[in-house]
């Protein structure tokens, strides 16, 4: 690519596409295509068209989709598979007969098999039964890299595709109805310590930014309880307390809170920061085309995609403690053992991209420091 390629980042304020933002910018490209959902819906096959007629993307990074945690990915099937499949199919098939140069695909590690062998190679994909709850999303994901390599072998297209491992960072979701598993603990830990601290304050102000099933700041304290509650984070009030509601602790005494987190708290996983992940998918586009992949693929081509992550896992209940630990909050962590885990271990093996040269810089700890100075701002 050159410093002025014309380069189209889809979905270039999330988590994912903003980090590529940034990282494209730091590096000197010069000429950046983004559009919002409100300017351009990438569903709607008529408009992606027009859009590719009128502005000619040289270069795409197809970071666009409909994504979430384990809760949104099992309650909203319907909406992951379909919304994913229209904005990918869209996308690439209008990179392709507009001439694009060459298009990055962004998948996730949830393709693989739910019991893969650990650590997950590329080799692993369609070896066995996938994670029940994120089935659709997973599906739609294939669909995607299976596009790109058909695309690649019936029209000689440059089409490549990466699967990041779990990332986290700038510009991540915090809506606890969607949001994946670090940026959803990181909010319930800072707001069980607002609550242990009766900072009253700090939650209105939260809630007033990212409100909560329509609680914002202005709702009762009754009702912000009630909505905390649901989400895990409890305050324990003595049955007299419960019956008057006249318990106020003086300002130096903390409250008993209990923050209650889904699952065993055994599940490992493995965590990427988000701008890593765009420093090695820049490496990507400048460094590798599809005809070298292919070259190593033998006579039949498969799994042409490329794993981008650490190699290094950690249990999500060592997780949440070191989310405590960077946020200080002194209350108790518990795990519902009734809501499920799923997979229980879904580390990926870079070995392909750590053989072209790239590796993540950024480790979990100084990542989670990171990510809590981002929210509080």
């Amino acid at each position: 690519m050159k410093k002025d390629s014309k380069i189209y980042v889809a979905g270039h304020k999330g988590l994912v596409g903003s980090a590529l933002w940034k990282t494209l910018q730091n590096k000197g490209y010069t000429n950046l295509i983004g559009r919002s959902l409100e300017e351009l819906d990438l569903m709607d096959q008529s408009a992606v068209a027009q859009f590719f007629e009128i502005e000619k993307p040289e270069y795409v990074i197809l970071a666009a989709a409909k994504v979430g945690g384990i809760i949104a990915n099992n309650t909203y099937r319907g909406q992951f598979i379909y919304e994913n499949l229209q904005i990918q199919n869209n996308v690439i098939h209008q990179s392709y007969v507009h001439g694009v140069k060459k298009l990055l695909f962004l998948g996730s590690t949830c393709i693989y098999p739910k019991n893969a062998p650990q650590p997950m190679t590329e080799d692993c994909l369609l070896t066995d039964v996938l994670e029940y709850t994120n089935e659709p999303y997973a599906i739609a994901k294939i669909a995607g890299l299976k596009m790109c390599e058909a695309y690649n072998m019936q029209y000689g297209t440059n089409f490549i595709s990466v699967m990041p491992t779990n990332l986290y960072g700038p510009n991540d979701n915090f809506n606890l109805e969607t949001s994946h598993v670090l940026p959803a603990m990181v909010r319930k830990i800072h707001l069980s310590k607002c609550l242990e601290e009766s900072n009253w304050d700090a939650i209105r102000d939260d809630l007033n930014k990212r409100p909560v099933e329509g609680i914002d700041g202005a709702a009762s304290e009754e009702d912000i309880l009630y909505i905390l509650k649901k989400y895990g984070i409890y305050l324990h009030h003595s049955a007299r307390e419960e019956e008057t509601r006249l318990f106020t602790p003086p300002a130096s005494q903390k409250q008993p809170v209990t923050l209650y987190l889904w699952g065993s708290g055994n599940p490992m996983r493995e965590f990427l920061w988000s701008e890593d992940m765009a420093e090695a998918c820049v490496f990507l586009l400048e460094n590798r085309n599809f005809e070298d992949i292919k070259a190593s693929s033998g006579d039949e081509v498969r799994n042409t995609h490329i794993n981008i992550g650490t190699g290094k896992e950690i249990a999500i209940r060592q997780l949440a403690e070191t989310i405590q630990q960077t946020i200080g909050f002194q209350g108790s962590i518990e795990f519902d053992r009734t809501k499920p885990d799923g997979t229980l271990r879904k580390l990926t093996d870079p070995s392909k991209l750590h053989s072209l040269g790239w590796k993540h810089r950024i480790e979990l700890e100084e990542g989670v420091r990171l990510m809590y100075q981002h929210y509080l701002a």
